[in-house]
């Protein structure tokens, strides 16, 4: 059954042509993030059968919305399982979790946040204990106000203590082999309550979890960023029938574990590239067939000021080409002196005759 999952691939669509695809191409939808909805196209996205969350996260660079859609090959499953809305292949499952902190009070030592981070994460490995779906590839998660103070801690801080908390009492890794993921902000006002709102891959397919040279590993921080470390990967490379597939998780302007070029958003991206090229170099080093660069990526890119748009994508134009291939959205990054941070994905294909 491996090679069923080589048509494994995502794409972007506004949500306008997501919802005017035909039935056929929608029967092989995984799931959906989506992003820069409006409210009449929120509710077009509220499809029973494909699993779908809608960031409010503007997007900087088009007027239109963005969804990145994930496609998976063969007959899907779909189903519900607590607050997890999910669908599946043989191979690989894809799910959304969209949990409000309010009904989460602020304990002795739990904030509403950590908790709900805590909930979400243990409906995720339970759920994946009972389908089997051992290996988590990839976790996107986007906390309203993420820099916010509250409860004497940063609202940051507070969901890396949940997602801790959740990996340590499943007897999930925390250091090593955990997987891809990025953590970003959007505004909320002053509210600052959720919902915390999460997309996973998961799969039947061991990754391989990369870190890169340049920078201290991030479940290895010292204490200065908080009472605990963050659990996910520089990138993780799975093998899918034909293809290598590669999650380069949330990259910002860090080398060792400090934040370099404070207020100079130019440096801080050319900063960026390179502990992307340095994970690229890391993947070829372990990669059954090397190839990837950074021309062969599709990049999301968290821009915290809008004005800063241009002098950012002027220089990734600069280190990638003309043919760079982004999507650009207001978003805040997990320290407040980033100024922007880069995710990216790619699929290749094994040379005929050759990858074993």
């Amino acid at each position: 059954m491996r090679d069923k999952v080589s048509l494994l691939h995502g794409e972007n669509l506004s949500v306008a042509a997501l919802m005017m695809q035909p039935a056929q191409w929608k029967d092989s939808v995984l799931g959906a993030l989506c992003f820069s909805a409006s409210a009449v196209e929120r509710s077009m996205l509220a499809d029973p059968e494909i699993p779908c969350i809608s960031v409010p996260m503007p997007r900087l660079d088009a007027t239109d919305s963005n969804c990145e859609v994930w496609h998976g090959n063969g007959t899907l499953t779909e189903g519900q399982c607590g607050d997890i809305h999910y669908r599946h292949d043989d191979e690989l499952l894809f799910g959304v979790i969209v949990l409000p902190e309010t009904p989460f009070d602020a304990g002795v030592d739990k904030t509403p946040l950590q908790q709900a981070t805590e909930s979400a994460y243990r409906q995720v490995f339970a759920l994946l204990d009972a389908l089997h779906f051992p290996y988590l590839l990839r976790f996107w998660n986007y906390i309203a106000d993420i820099n916010t103070i509250s409860f004497g801690l940063e609202r940051y801080q507070q969901f890396n203590r949940g997602r801790q908390d959740a990996f340590l009492a499943h007897g999930r890794d925390v250091v090593g082999n955990v997987p891809a993921a990025c953590a970003l902000g959007f505004s909320q006002g002053s509210s600052a309550q959720g919902p915390l709102t999460i997309a996973f891959l998961a799969g039947r397919v061991v990754p391989l979890s990369i870190e890169n040279p340049r920078q201290i590993s991030a479940y290895q921080y010292p204490p200065q960023y908080g009472p605990r470390s963050p659990t996910f990967s520089r990138a993780a490379l799975v093998r899918m029938g034909q293809n290598e597939v590669l999650f380069v998780s949330g990259t910002a302007s860090i080398v060792g574990h400090a934040t370099l070029h404070a207020n100079d958003v130019v440096a801080q991206t050319r900063e960026t590239m390179a502990n992307i090229e340095a994970v690229l170099a890391e993947v070829n080093r372990q990669a059954m067939q090397p190839g990837f660069d950074l021309a062969s990526l599709s990049y999301k890119v968290y821009v915290r000021n809008p004005a800063d748009l241009e002098l950012i994508r002027a220089e990734l134009v600069r280190c990638v080409g003309n043919e760079l291939k982004a999507v650009f959205l207001r978003a805040d990054v997990c320290r407040e002196d980033l100024l922007l941070e880069i995710e990216a994905t790619a699929i290749l294909a094994f040379m005929s005759g050759q990858g074993g």
